[in-house]
């Protein structure tokens, strides 16, 4: 009746152990999901304000901590998660060092042949930290993996010494010395699975089941150790109460605080593993225990769920206001235009929204933020790319600017080479220097030397045609004063209608022809002078009429600005000229159309013959003009 009793009670303490075990293998199921569930590690600092000293500082620490004593799969991950956060920030870095590098090189050699570019000793160290956290990370896990292996081949050789203990056990009558040997066997096999770490989760499952089993089964044969057993079992119920309270603390702990879920349910998890492996309890509280502490866990998870879920939000509202600048930046891409100026102010518009970019804190969900992250610095580097092109394409306009100045130089050159001042090669001279400033820049390092050639030539030039000039200077001073003698006796002249002539008028013009040049400040008074004294004299010719006269005064300006080897004041009596014999056309148009209309009458052929008086003056004037024209364009 008592061995009934017994094997009874076995099986239902089998029953309850695989239950527990059940119950185990979930809440290590849900564990393992919500770590996998994991985003994002969330740091205090925002490595985009860091510089290359702080990202080594920050690397070094977390390195020095990590190569310490010992090491949590929380600090690794941690770590991981640093370098990882530190790798966009320090290629950013990379790339900027690397552009301003080249960009450098280029303004000081032209172009990018032969540019090399090395990283400082900071860019190197705190690569080598990354690799160093790396390395750690890794072998923390292969070490992980290889104690899994381990423990999966000692526990199922505990597994095998259970099972040959139970064999054995069944197979004889047992005393009480070997109920008590066996006893202490059944124990120590019970402590070394214990102590024994995880395995694998496709094993875990599997050996739990077999060692729950073997325990009951063990128990089930051993009638004589049930007293112990229930003995241990109100042992495991205190036990497990006591951490049922640790537990329930810790879940009232996060209900004024959710931020704390995580740091809060990773010791949790240490409990759950102690709870794991205490022994079943009776029946009566087996469950109401279990009930207990999982209504604890689940305040936890679901603490630790709503977190997340601000997470994701705060990672959603994130993630809406950077594809907002993606969305401003992508217009950027498209970007052209010939001016240096307006690049470079683009170029400034643009590194606002990468600063806007950058400063915007928190994280994005993990695909999207990436796919995102990676668009936008695309968008960046399309932009740069084009802006560089147009940069190459200016620095080839001015290597051909350099050329054509360079020739101006060697032009220049060559003039004073033949030691010619002639008009024609100062001429030549300053039609070289408006062809100077219409060309444009020329690359920043040989601005000031062409400059400087081009200067000096020039000023060579004008230099030695100023010393050779103020030797004439002292005969222009003659040349004037004799000029303005003959002035003097044409005014006096003029005074003297009697004897005005034009035979008198051609001697005083060849005299004015035979004196030389005058000082050029005094050019342009003296002439005026003669031209009113020509002008007076012939007006004193009383035999002259108004269009001989008219065509005396054009004879003698043509001549005077032949003399003088200029035909600027031709050129403006051309114009008034043409100027009045389009006016005179147009007059004799509109006349002769308007006769056409007259009706035949008394009134009208008056009105007729006044229009026809008027196109036959009109026409003379315009034979005249013409007539001037042909003599002003002969001289020309």
């Amino acid at each position: 009746m008592a061995t009934e009793e017994n094997n009874t009670t076995a099986n239902t303490e089998e029953n309850e152990n695989l239950k527990v075990e059940n119950n185990s293998i979930d809440l290590d199921l849900d564990i393992q999901n919500s770590e996998d569930e994991e985003l994002e590690g969330t740091f205090e600092i925002d490595l985009g304000e860091l510089n290359k000293k702080g990202l080594l500082d920050l690397l070094s620490k977390e390195l020095t901590i990590l190569q310490g004593a010992g090491n949590s799969a929380d600090s690794i991950r941690k770590s991981d998660r640093l370098a990882r956060d530190v790798r966009p920030v320090l290629d950013q870095i990379k790339k900027s060092e690397f552009e301003e590098a080249r960009q450098k090189y280029v303004a000081d050699n032209g172009n990018e042949e032969g540019f090399e570019f090395r990283y400082d000793q900071e860019i190197q160290k705190i690569e080598e930290s990354i690799k160093s956290i790396r390395d750690i990370r890794q072998s923390y896990y292969q070490k992980l993996e290889k104690n899994k292996e381990d423990n999966f081949n000692i526990k199922t050789t505990l597994l095998q010494q259970l099972r040959e203990l139970i064999d054995k056990e069944e197979g004889k009558e047992t005393g009480a010395s070997d109920m008590k040997s066996a006893w202490d066997q059944f124990k120590k096999i019970q402590e070394q699975w214990k102590s024994a770490g995880n395995v694998s989760s496709p094993h875990n499952g599997t050996l739990w089941a077999t060692y729950n089993a073997l325990v009951d089964r063990y128990f089930s044969i051993r009638n004589i150790y049930f007293e112990l057993k229930e003995l241990d079992r109100k042992k495991n119920v205190e036990m497990k109460a006591e951490l049922c309270d640790k537990i329930e603390v810790l879940a009232e702990s996060v209900k004024g605080n959710p931020e704390a879920a995580r740091e809060v349910l990773d010791e949790a998890n240490v409990i759950f593993e102690e709870y794991k492996h205490i022994g079943p309890a009776p029946k009566e509280d087996q469950e109401i225990l279990w009930q207990r502490f999982k209504a604890a866990m689940d305040v936890l998870y679901d603490a630790r769920r709503a977190q997340r879920e601000e997470q994701k939000k705060s990672m959603s509202e994130v993630y809406e206001q950077k594809s907002k600048i993606y969305e401003e930046v992508v217009a950027f891409t498209s970007f052209n235009s010939g001016s240096i100026n307006e690049w470079n102010a683009k170029t400034k518009e643009l590194l606002g929204f990468q600063d806007s970019w950058i400063q915007l804190k928190g994280s994005m969900p993990r695909e999207e933020g990436k796919e995102l992250s990676k668009k936008f610095w695309a968008s960046l580097k399309i932009f740069f790319h084009n802006k560089g092109e147009f940069f190459r394409q200016l620095e080839k306009k001015r290597q051909i600017n350099l050329t054509a100045k360079t020739e101006l130089c060697e032009e220049v050159e060559k003039i004073i080479e033949s030691g010619e001042d002639s008009h024609q090669n100062t001429q030549k001279i300053i039609e070289i220097q408006k062809k100077w400033k219409q060309i444009g820049q020329v690359p920043e390092k040989f601005k000031n030397s062409i400059y400087e050639r081009f200067k000096a030539a020039c000023d060579s030039y004008f230099d030695k045609k100023r010393t050779k000039n103020s030797e004439q200077d002292k005969e222009f001073e003659a040349n004037l004063a004799a000029k303005a003698t003959l002035c003097d006796t044409i005014e006096k002249a003029a005074q003297n209608p009697t004897d005005a002539n034009l035979n008198q008028l051609s001697k005083f013009k060849e005299e004015w022809s035979s004196i030389g040049f005058v000082p050029k400040k005094d050019m342009q008074q003296i002439q005026k002078r003669y031209i009113h004294a020509i002008n007076s004299y012939v007006g004193a010719i009383g035999k002259l009429s108004s269009k001989e006269k008219e065509q005396v005064l054009i004879e003698s300006e043509v001549e005077l600005a032949r003399e003088g080897d200029s035909e600027r004041g031709l050129l403006r009596k051309e114009g008034d000229i043409r100027r009045k014999i389009t006016s005179l056309e147009n007059d004799i148009a509109v006349w002769k159309n308007n006769i056409e209309f007259f009706a035949k009458s008394k009134t009208s052929d008056k009105l007729k013959a006044t229009f026809e008086k008027k196109i036959e003056t009109a026409q003379n004037q315009l034979e005249e003009l013409k007539h001037q024209l042909n003599i002003i364009q002969e001289a020309i």
